[in-house]
């Protein structure tokens, strides 16, 4: 056997060592990094500077920049040479948009939402469930001065915002531990006695209040849209101040909403549970 031979048949035995380690980790570094950039942009419509994408990214600017390269040569991510900062590219949203057109039940639901808004005078949102948060959808916007405000793609955790709650409460008890304990340590903390008594006075109901526990002076009024299987897809809400969403008036917006949903599920083609959307009780060893 020559040198080049034994050299080759080294190479061989080191790269055989390695694969396992490659393969315990499926991940791509460089590609999680990217979105990860992707990520803090869509989340600071200003824009951001690399400096402070390398840091919010926990990266060398180096990397940074290469990876920020090689995005904008796709047009996931601009650079604005003005100002020096990078911020969200055209295809980011041709490729976000495709969610929406897979669910297509936004669009149709926008044309209920609308009326609505006319019904209520209030600002109407609609969110669905990503693991233990909600994520805003679309939102039709009152003709108040004073009005709530909520933009496509803003998150907010499921146990405090209307929302949630209300997809929550249609939850069966398998899923409903799903999303309240994913990457919670404390399970005790995570799904509280007061949350179980809203859960089930949601499912009573038929609609779900976030009374200013998302932000001082504002209540939403949600309830839920079922799918071809009787589960929840996603949540309809009403929102805007305490001072016109009164006690008096809450239950009046309620079955609005509620009706909303409804209606939107029989025209998407979903599945009302036999009892009107009420779940299983949750059992008390939670």
């Amino acid at each position: 056997m020559n040198e080049t031979t034994k050299t080759t048949a080294a190479e061989t035995v080191g790269h055989s060592k390695k694969k396992p380690s490659a393969e315990r980790s499926p991940q791509v570094q460089s590609l999680t990094r990217a979105l990860v950039l992707l990520e803090k942009l869509s989340e600071n419509d200003g824009g951001l500077s690399l400096t402070e994408l390398a840091k919010l990214g926990n990266l060398p600017t180096s990397t940074t920049h290469r990876l920020l390269t090689t995005l904008e040569n796709r047009r996931f991510v601009r650079f604005n040479r003005v100002n020096n900062l990078w911020s969200v590219g055209v295809q980011a949203f041709v490729v976000g948009n495709a969610f929406a057109r897979s669910r297509n039940f936004v669009p149709l639901a926008k044309i209920f939402m609308r009326h609505l808004m006319d019904q209520s005078g209030e600002t109407v949102n609609l969110a669905t469930q990503d693991h233990e948060e909600i994520v805003y959808l679309a939102q039709v916007e009152c003709r108040e001065m004073m009005r709530a405000f909520v933009r496509p793609g803003a998150r907010a955790p499921m146990h405090c915002s209307a929302v949630g709650k209300a997809i929550l409460a249609a939850l069966t008890d398998a899923d409903l531990k799903r999303a309240i304990y994913h990457n919670h340590g404390d399970k005790g903390a995570a799904l509280t006695p007061q949350l179980l008594k809203d859960l089930e006075q949601i499912r009573k109901s038929g609609y779900a209040l976030d009374d200013e526990e998302q932000s001082v002076g504002m209540r939403c009024v949600a309830s839920v849209i079922y799918d071809e299987n009787g589960g929840p897809l996603a949540a309809v809400s009403v929102s805007g101040p305490t001072a016109r969403i009164t006690d008096e008036k809450i239950p009046v917006l309620g079955e609005l909403v509620r009706k909303t949903c409804c209606d939107i599920t029989a025209d998407f083609g979903g599945r009302l549970p036999a009892d009107v959307g009420l779940p299983p009780r949750i059992a008390s060893t939670y």
